[in-house]
């Protein structure tokens, strides 16, 4: 399985509950298709540079997710009938990023442990 990067900007005028069941409803597209979602990050309602869809704003979603490559396929079909998405990019990760990455996560696991402790 490869691990991909998926940047994903949703609908602004969606509430936050709305945002919430969407955000839900890919991860359990991602995870129904044998894929395991490592991050979810979340980077709120900001401007867009150029008007998508007739809109300004949009919900910015970061996902980090282990999938086989015939998922991807699913999920990019999933975002084109999908009326909150406006626009996604899905990006595989490279040797040299998956392990940055992993690097990333061990030490955010270890700060978060010392605040806890």
């Amino acid at each position: 399985m490869n691990i991909y990067e998926n940047i994903i900007i949703l609908d602004a005028a969606l509430s936050d509950e709305e945002a919430e069941a969407a955000i839900a409803k890919i991860k359990d597209l991602i995870s129904g298709h044998g894929g395991e979602v490592l991050k979810v990050d979340i980077w709120g309602r900001k401007k867009l540079a150029y008007e998508i869809k007739k809109q300004k704003k949009g919900l910015y979603v970061l996902l980090f997710y282990k999938t086989p490559p015939a998922t991807v396929k699913k999920i990019e079909e999933f975002y084109k009938v999908f009326d909150a998405v406006l626009k996604y990019i899905i990006i595989k990760l490279g040797a040299k990023q998956v392990h940055d990455f992993e690097k990333f996560e061990a030490a955010s696991e270890r700060a978060e442990q010392k605040i806890e402790g």
